[in-house]
C-alpha cells in the first residue's frame, strides 16, 4: 500500500483520527488560524486540531446565529459545530485573527461550549511592543491550560515540541521544493491533500506521512516538458482541492502559494532558544498574514517591497508565470490587501487574476472560463 491511501482517507474523513484519539482518552483542542501555537498544546499532551469547514455542504443552521454577510468559512465551521460534528473537541481556542473569528468565538462559546474555551488576543501591528503583548497573551494561555490540565507546563517538553514541529516544517518545505521542477513531479492538488490530512492528526503522525510521501514523489520519473504555465496562489482558506484542481485541469501547474492553509503556517521555524515562550511569540506574530500590519517603510515602492518582498522570492524561486488571488467573500483583510499586492506584482510584470468567491464547491465550475482565459493570456 502506498502512502497515498492514508492521505486520501484522512483528507476525506476529516476528524476521524482526532475522534478516535478522543475516544481513547486523549484531550483534543480545536483551534482556528495560524496564530495558536501547536507546540504549547502538544507540551501539555493535548492533541491540536485545526478546525475546518466544508465547501461541499450548505450553511443551513449557522445563519440563524451569524449574519449571512460574515465570512462563509467561519460560518461553515460554526454550522458543522451546531450539527455536532465537533463534539469530540475537549477545548476550543480562537485567536483574534480577524473580527469575524473574534466575534464568532463568543457566539460559539455561548451555543456550543467546550470544557475548555479560550480567546487569544493577537496584535495587528507588528513590532517590539506587540511581541511583548503577545508573549503576555501566551503566558495567560499557558496559565489557563495549566488550570485545565491540572499540571504545570514543563519547559523541556515545550522545547521538545518546538523541535518536533520544526521537523515537520522542514519536511513540508522540502515537499514544496519538489514543486520547483518544471514540470513538477507533484501537483498542487496532491499538496493540498497532504496539508489538510495533517490538520487533524498529531504532528508525529503527520511527519511520518510527509516523509513517506516525499520518498514516493522522489521515485517518480521526471515528467516530460509540457509548456504549461506555473501559477502562484494567494488568499486565505483553501482546505478543499476543488479550486486547485480546477486551475490544474484548465492547463497549469500550481507550484507555490501564500495561504493560511498553505505555506503561511509552516514556512518559518521557531528559534530553539533558552526562552521557548519568547521564541514562540516572535515566530507566530511574524506570520505573513493580511491581518497583520508592518510599520510603513519609506516611499510607496519601498513600503510595498517591505510588505511583499517574501512573495517576490517565492515567485522567483518557483518561476511563477502568473498569480491567482482566491479570496473568500467578505474577507475584509484580503480584500484590502489584495489591491496593494496586485500593484506590487504588476510592477514585477507578473499577470494577476483576482477572484472573489463563496466558500463553496458549487460555484467552482463558474470560474472555469475566467481561469482558462487568464491562462491563455499568459501562455
Amino acid at each position: 500500500m502506498t502512502v497515498t491511501k492514508p492521505i486520501e482517507e484522512l483528507y476525506h474523513q476529516r476528524g476521524s483520527r482526532a475522534r478516535a484519539l478522543h475516544d481513547a482518552g486523549k484531550k483534543v483542542i480545536g483551534y482556528f488560524c495560524c496564530f495558536v501555537p501547536d507546540e504549547i498544546l502538544t507540551a501539555f499532551d493535548l492533541v491540536p486540531y485545526r478546525i475546518q469547514g466544508s465547501q461541499s455542504e450548505p450553511i443551513d443552521e449557522a445563519d440563524a446565529l451569524l449574519e449571512p454577510m460574515a465570512c462563509p468559512f467561519a460560518r461553515s465551521c460554526f454550522n458543522l459545530a451546531l450539527k455536532g460534528r465537533y463534539d469530540f473537541l475537549d477545548g476550543f481556542v480562537a485567536p483574534h485573527s480577524c473580527d469575524t473569528i473574534e466575534r464568532m468565538y463568543h457566539i460559539w462559546h455561548s451555543n456550543k461550549p467546550s470544557p475548555f474555551n479560550h480567546l487569544i488576543n493577537v496584535p495587528h501591528m507588528m513590532g517590539p511592543s506587540s511581541d511583548a503583548f503577545y508573549r503576555k497573551e501566551l503566558e495567560y494561555f499557558i496559565a489557563r491550560l495549566e488550570e485545565f490540565t491540572g499540571r504545570k507546563l514543563d519547559l523541556e517538553k515545550l522545547r521538545s515540541a518546538i523541535r518536533l514541529y520544526n521537523r515537520r516544517r522542514t519536511l513540508l518545505r522540502e515537499l514544496y521544493d519538489l514543486r520547483r521542477e518544471n514540470p513538477p513531479r507533484v501537483s498542487g492538488t496532491e499538496i493540498t491533500k497532504v496539508l489538510v490530512a495533517g490538520m487533524g492528526i498529531p504532528a508525529a503522525e503527520h511527519i511520518e506521512l510527509v516523509s513517506a510521501f516525499i520518498d514516493e514523489v522522489k521515485k517518480r520519473p521526471a515528467p516530460a516538458p509540457d509548456g504549461l504555465p506555473c501559477i502562484f496562489l494567494w488568499g486565505n482558506e483553501i482546505d478543499d482541492i476543488a479550486f486547485v484542481s480546477l486551475v490544474e485541469e484548465c492547463g497549469a501547474h500550481v507550484v507555490m502559494d501564500d495561504l493560511c492553509t498553505g505555506s503561511r503556517f509552516f514556512w518559518q521555524d521557531v528559534p530553539e532558544t533558552d526562552d521557548p515562550v519568547d521564541a514562540l511569540a516572535r515566530r507566530y506574530l511574524s506570520t505573513h498574514c493580511p491581518r497583520s500590519l508592518k510599520p510603513q517603510a519609506g516611499n510607496r515602492s519601498e513600503d510595498l517591497e517591505n510588505r511583499f518582498g517574501y512573495i517576490r522570492e517565492f515567485i522567483s524561486k518557483w518561476k511563477a508565470d502568473g498569480a491567482i488571488f482566491y479570496i473568500v467573500r467578505y474577507c475584509d483583510t484580503c480584500e484590502l490587501e489584495g489591491p496593494d499586492l496586485r500593484e506590487y506584482l504588476t510592477g514585477l510584470k507578473l499577470p494577476v487574476l483576482m477572484i472573489e468567491d463563496d466558500y463553496s464547491t458549487s460555484t467552482i465550475g463558474q470560474l472555469r472560463t475566467r481561469i482558462q482565459a487568464f491562462l491563455e493570456m499568459i501562455m
